[in-house]
This record gives structure tokens, sequence and C-alpha cells, in this order.
């Protein structure tokens, strides 16, 4: 990882805070980009880390992110899009995208395809967090902003099934061109994911089930693995992954149709 340019987003806590200080330790470059101004400048003291803070509920920041990235990082070897969270009720963004569908989703669809210059002629890797929870997922791609039915939990499940097509037809259009995309679950880990929300998962981050989950660094370790593993090596672009090893995902995962779709509605939806 000697030198190597990895930006780590939501890089402010739980595993893209862990992911980014062990790939620090291993000699990459890191860069970190978080929601909170605080926390991220006070990791990227801690590492001497250049830093970004940008919230994925403003699409204008991140359009600023990717000109400053574009800007700074003459070659970005691994793009971990990593920011997400679950919301609880409907909200919607300034932009007019629901909350979860955007920040999860949508930004950082936005964010990849506006450095994918960059990402092809460094041959990068882009690994993107997904959820077990894609596999219960109803995605309707005719209503990507849950207009005519919502619930919190169907909205991040349906977002992380999104982040799973995403990265297949990254991968069906741009592993040709230098790419290479992977998705992964974390698996269930002790962080602050629910937190300044009203989704019921935050009671169960709260309660004393949260000693049995996974601590921030073991739920990086498969970001770590995908960034610091030579695609086709030690794994497979275009795959999903948990605990280093391919994972099953909801049946639509694998359909290049919905993928296609998926890809040019969230373009018209950015107006791409």
């Amino acid at each position: 990882m000697a030198a190597r340019t990895v930006i780590v987003t939501g890089a402010s806590d739980g595993i893209g805070r862990a992911a980014a200080r062990i790939l620090h330790e291993r000699g990459a470059r890191v860069v970190l980009v978080g929601r909170s101004p605080d926390k991220t400048e006070t990791l990227a003291k801690e590492l001497d880390a250049d830093f970004h803070v940008a919230d994925f509920a403003r699409l204008a920041e991140v359009r600023a992110l990717a000109e400053t990235l574009l800007e700074r990082h003459p070659v970005i070897d691994v793009l971990a899009n990593n920011a997400g969270g679950i919301m609880g009720s409907r909200r919607v963004t300034a932009d007019g995208h629901e909350t979860t569908f955007q920040v999860n989703h949508l930004a950082p669809f936005l964010l990849t395809t506006l450095l994918l210059p960059r990402l092809a002629e460094s041959r990068a890797t882009v690994i993107n967090t997904s959820s077990e929870f894609n596999r219960g997922a109803r995605l309707d791609l005719d209503d990507l902003d849950a207009v005519r039915r919502y619930s919190g939990t169907r909205a991040y499940a349906n977002s992380k099934l999104a982040n799973i097509l995403f990265t297949r037809e990254l991968q069906r259009r741009h592993g040709a061109d230098g790419v290479s995309a992977a998705s992964f679950h974390p698996g269930v880990v002790a962080t602050n994911f629910a937190d300044g929300t009203d989704s019921l998962a935050r009671l169960t981050y709260r309660s004393p089930l949260k000693r049995l989950m996974l601590t921030p660094e073991q739920g990086a370790d498969t970001l770590v693995w995908l960034a610091t593993t030579l695609p086709g090596e030690g794994w497979e672009p275009g795959g999903h992954y948990v605990k280093r090893r391919p994972a099953p995902t909801h049946r639509l995962a694998g359909d290049p149709e919905a993928a296609r779709l998926l890809w040019e509605r969230s373009q018209a939806m950015l107006t791409l």
C-alpha cells in the first residue's frame, strides 16, 4: 500500500474511521471524507492525512468534493464509498430526493461518476459498502424516491441493493477501462450507525445487544482486504463479499437489466 492514495468516505466514525487507521498503518496515503468537521479533522491530525467535509444529503457538496479531489489528487488508487445511514421516517433532501436513497446511493453514484476519468487512469478499485439487508429489498425502479410506498427499513434495504447493482453495472461499463469494483457487507458493527435519526434501529444500537456486535475494526476487515488485494487475485471484480468470501444477494442483484435501468435512472435524477 506504500504511497497509494485511498479515499474513504464516512471516515469520521465507525468502520470508515477504523479502515482509515488500518490503511494508514499499512502505508497508504489516506484521504478522509466525513460529515462531522470535528471528528474528521481530529482523525486527520492523528494520521497526518488530507481531509474533506461533505454532507451527502446535499449534492452540491458532493459535486464540490469531487472537484476538490480531482484538483488535489492526480492519482486515486482506491475509492471506498462507505458513507451511509438509516433515516427512519421519510424525509426529502434539498435536492428533492428521499434521504436514505440519496445518501446511500445517489451521492456515492454521483461522486464515483464525477471521478471516473481519474479512476480509470489510475486503474482504481472502487469499494461500495452494502449490507445483508439488501436481501430484504423491494426495489421499485419506477419509484426510487419511495413516494408511493415507504418504510425506513425498506428504504435502507433498497439502497443497499442499489449499492450492489451499481457495483455490477460500474464493472460492466468501465471494467475494460481499468476500474475494478466490489461491494461488501461489513457485518453488524457496534457503531453510532443510527444516531440522529428516529429509526427504530437506534434502539438496538443503544441496547445491551451492542456488546454482541463486531468491533469497527472487525467490520472494516473486508474493506481493507478489498483495498489491499489485487483485483482478480484475491477477489473477482463485480462481486459482493462478506468475511472475505462471496456472499448471497437479493435475486434482483443478478439482473443485468435492473442494473442498467438503475444506472440510467440515477443519471436522470442527477441530470448527468
